[in-house]
Order: structure tokens, then C-alpha cells, then sequence
């Protein structure tokens, strides 16, 4: 009889376990959701947004010395354009928003060598921002790391050297966005 009574001990506490950890989990939930709606939670997307509004004209300007890159530098900003902050890229004179960008160049630092080739490198992209906006002016410049390893091979290494100098173009535009990103809440508080 006693096993008998163990069991239904054990299915009763079985019982209450899940039904703690129910609540316990509901609880957690709740506080989590209290705890960004209650401190004014608001995705980056919203200041930027706030900042530039709905239409963005967007200018690169490249290094000579690497052409290549400026398709590149400006089909990625307007993705980013389009895709984080739902804005609309749109000609010079139609936008309330200009993104000049000026591509300022690169270098590259050798760290690690095998049998006299460079086997790792450090890749240092510099990028210059500036945007105008109705409610004022954000410049900035930023220079960005991108460290790869590399093959013994003149062809791959060309095509590595342009992919991280891509990489590079891409750190510095997140950069950038976050830092307007940053401008734009501080303009919200202000108002």
C-alpha cells in the first residue's frame, strides 16, 4: 500500500512542478515585457528613421586607385536603406536626406608569414560619412579592421584583397549607421 501512496505522492508533485514552472515561465515573460515597454524600448531602425525620414540620396565617392569598390560602397547602402530603415533612395533634388560617402582608401599590414609569402594580413579601411539631413549635419569618419589569411597564389590573393577591403566597407557602414543611429535618439530626447 505504501508504494501505492508513493506514487500518488509522486504523480501530485510531478503536477506541481509543471504547473510552477508554468507560472514561473509566464512571470518571467511578463517582467520581460514590462521591462522594455516600461524603459521605452525603440529598434535603432526608429531613430535613424526620425533622423533622415523617408527619402535618402545616397553619393560615393572612391579612391582612384580602387574604382571597383564604388558599386559596390553604394548598392550596399541602399540596401541598407531599404531593408533596416524602410527609406526610399531617391534622386538629389527629390530627397530630404544626402549620404555623401567618400572612400578615403586602404592598406594593408602583413602579420604572419610562411616561407618568405605573406600567409595573414590586417586590412585598414578608412571611410568618410556625411549626412545632411532637415535637422542638421552628421560627419564622421571611420576607419575600420578586417584581419584574413591568405593563400601563396597572385590570383586568389587579388580576389582576397578586394574581399576584405568589401568587408572593411561594410564594418564602416554599420559603424556609421549606429553612430546616426545614436544621433538620432539624442535628437528625439531633445524635442
Amino acid at each position: 500500500m505504501s508504494n501505492r501512496g508513493e506514487e500518488i505522492v509522486c504523480r501530485t508533485s510531478i503536477k506541481e512542478n509543471r504547473l510552477l514552472i508554468t507560472h514561473y515561465s509566464l512571470l518571467v515573460l511578463t517582467a520581460a515585457l514590462l521591462l522594455l515597454t516600461a524603459c521605452g524600448y525603440k529598434p535603432s531602425a526608429h531613430a535613424v528613421r526620425q533622423l533622415f525620414g523617408d527619402s535618402v540620396y545616397v553619393e560615393v565617392n572612391v579612391d582612384r586607385a580602387e574604382p571597383e569598390n564604388a558599386p559596390y560602397v553604394k548598392d550596399e547602402m541602399n540596401r541598407i536603406v531599404y531593408t533596416r530603415f524602410k527609406g526610399h533612395v531617391t534622386s538629389k533634388e527629390a530627397a530630404n536626406t544626402q549620404i555623401y560617402i567618400t572612400y578615403a582608401g586602404s592598406s594593408f599590414t602583413p602579420l604572419s608569414y610562411t616561407n618568405g609569402y605573406v600567409t595573414r594580413y590586417r586590412t585598414n579601411v578608412r571611410v568618410h560619412f556625411r549626412m545632411i539631413t532637415p535637422k542638421g549635419q552628421i560627419v564622421k569618419t571611420i576607419s575600420t579592421v578586417y584581419e584574413a589569411d591568405i593563400q601563396e597564389s597572385s590570383l586568389t590573393s587579388s580576389a582576397l584583397r578586394i574581399e576584405a577591403i568589401k568587408k572593411g566597407l561594410e564594418k564602416a557602414l554599420d559603424e556609421f549607421m549606429a553612430y546616426a543611429s545614436a544621433k538620432g535618439m539624442l535628437a528625439g530626447d531633445e524635442e
